[in-house]
């Protein structure tokens, strides 16, 4: 079993594409090259996280069309974290977890690693080497050392497993607020 992940695959909205310059003609266009992306990847016995914004727009409170969309999602488990533009139906679906943070064993030794819509600063298990997967910002930022936009506007429309997040997470400069609060966290011990 592998674990994917991704975020922010905002199903069915149209002005996504022109937002964070999508290459897609239509929402159902982008739809399609998303759901055939997480199933060249994502196998039968696997899990996906997807880290909030499932579908957004007026398709998105179509209880029909999110359900359609969630039933052709591949893995054995779907998790979502939820993000701003989670509501209702999406909230409705059977996904096998709901949650707004998750601490999540995955990579080597099973670390903890944090998964929230939102980046953060710091986080339960950082100085242990546990990451934060976040979405949210689409292409605006691609993260820090240690916490890493899985978002599918930088990961070229697929999920991704821990390998490839942690050799990203390796490339990307240091957090230039890490000191600030982890400094003051050192204190509090």
């Amino acid at each position: 079993m592998t674990i994917w992940y991704t975020a922010d695959t905002h199903f069915g909205h149209e002005n996504i594409m022109r937002f964070c310059k999508r290459p897609f003609k239509s929402a159902s266009q982008m739809d399609a090259a998303l759901l055939e992306n997480m199933w060249k990847v994502v196998g039968t016995e696997d899990q996906l996280w997807i880290l909030g914004d499932f579908a957004f727009s007026s398709r998105a409170k179509d209880s029909a069309y999110v359900e359609q969309i969630f039933n052709q999602l591949p893995g054995a488990e779907r998790h979502l974290v939820v993000g701003n533009h989670d509501l209702k139906p999406t909230l409705e679906l059977p996904w096998d977890s709901i949650s707004h943070l998750v601490e999540l064993l995955d990579g080597p030794g099973n670390q903890p690693n944090t998964l929230c819509h939102y980046p953060m600063i710091t986080w339960n298990h950082v100085r242990k080497g546990g990451l934060q997967f976040f979405g949210h910002v689409h292409d605006s930022w691609r993260g820090s050392r240690n916490s890493v936009n899985i978002g599918v506007d930088v990961w070229d429309f697929m999920p991704v497993t821990f390998a490839d997040i942690a050799r990203r997470a390796k490339n990307l400069p240091p957090n230039k607020h890490w000191g600030d609060v982890e400094y003051r966290a050192k204190l509090n011990t």
